[in-house]
């Protein structure tokens, strides 16, 4: 059961960074865990001794049903903290562990949707949806197609399965990205600012539709992005990075119940929670590093 679920219209309560009160839930165990990790990055052709350190000291523990995003400057290593999670990139110290096992490399435990849709342009919406469970070989293809359909019913694509990519609005190809990701029943769904791309007002359906499926779903997810209000709308915790090298400055909690309507964005109490964010990313409390002048682009 998702610990966030809640009326349909949600109850607008006190901004708060602090513990829960007594009527809390109670604590319940680690699913993900990180301690003190440390990654070191090198761009491609550049001297081995030419090492930035990305993300240094990086602490953060999610229990399963979690919502958490993570906000912070651009080249604090936010990005490759994710990578490192999802077993794209090793980490030079500290542990990452799911469930108290390291995390070796990828797996399908974990689902990664990026910014970019990257649809196979070849595939049908069903066909790119089965591509996992294809590729893992987990199922025959008559259920995958079965339990594609159902994914696509469930991010509201249901009448589009027969369609190619180029035939849909780059919204709706994000909808076919994390039905895809979903397909393989991943334990820790990542997000990496995965409606950048997409315009001002399609992202903020995205952003409810994207909750709702993770709520109904009963999805672990960790989201990056670089917009505090999209963090604020999402997550039941922001975690503020600090610049480069990275590492989680402040915790926020996030006090709005599941489901969330659109109009709680116009209510003082999270227009409140917002400010509170920017003022730890933006105000000092997230302290500069010693490479924070460097220039932006090299680890994001």
């Amino acid at each position: 059961m998702s610990r966030r679920r809640g009326p349909a219209v949600p109850q607008l309560v006190g901004v708060s960074s602090g513990p829960r009160g007594a009527g809390a839930d109670p604590p319940r165990p680690a699913h993900l865990t990180a301690s003190n990790v440390r990654i070191e990055y090198r761009a491609p052709g550049t001297a081995d001794s030419d090492i930035t350190l990305a993300v240094d000291n990086a602490n953060l523990e999610l229990s399963r049903s979690d919502f958490v995003c993570i906000v912070g400057p651009s080249g604090c290593g936010k990005t490759t903290f994710l990578n490192a999670i999802a077993g794209f990139i090793p980490i030079n110290g500290g542990t990452l562990q799911l469930d108290g096992s390291d995390i070796p490399g990828p797996g399908p435990d974990r689902a990664m949707v990026f910014q970019q849709a990257s649809l196979l342009p070849w595939r049908s919406v069903l066909d790119n949806v089965t591509y996992g469970l294809e590729l893992g070989r987990r199922m025959k293809r008559s259920q995958a197609r079965d339990r594609a359909r159902g994914l696509l019913d469930l991010v509201g694509l249901s009448g589009f399965a027969d369609r190619y990519p180029a035939q849909l609005s780059g919204g709706m190809q994000q909808r076919v990205n994390l039905a895809r990701a979903l397909a393989v029943e991943p334990e820790l769904l990542l997000l990496d600012e995965p409606f950048a791309s997409i315009d001002a007002q399609t992202r903020e359906v995205m952003q409810a539709e994207l909750l709702r499926v993770c709520t109904a779903q009963d999805v672990t997810a960790l989201f990056v992005t670089h917009d505090i209000a999209e963090a604020a709308f999402l997550a039941d915790r922001v975690c503020v990075f600090s610049p480069r090298p990275g590492h989680i400055v402040r915790e926020v909690a996030v006090p709005f119940e599941r489901p969330r309507h659109q109009r709680l964005r116009r209510s003082p109490e999270f227009l409140a929670l917002v400010d509170e964010i920017a003022d730890v990313l933006y105000g000092g409390g997230a302290e500069a590093g010693p490479d924070a002048a460097a220039p932006e682009g090299d680890v994001h």
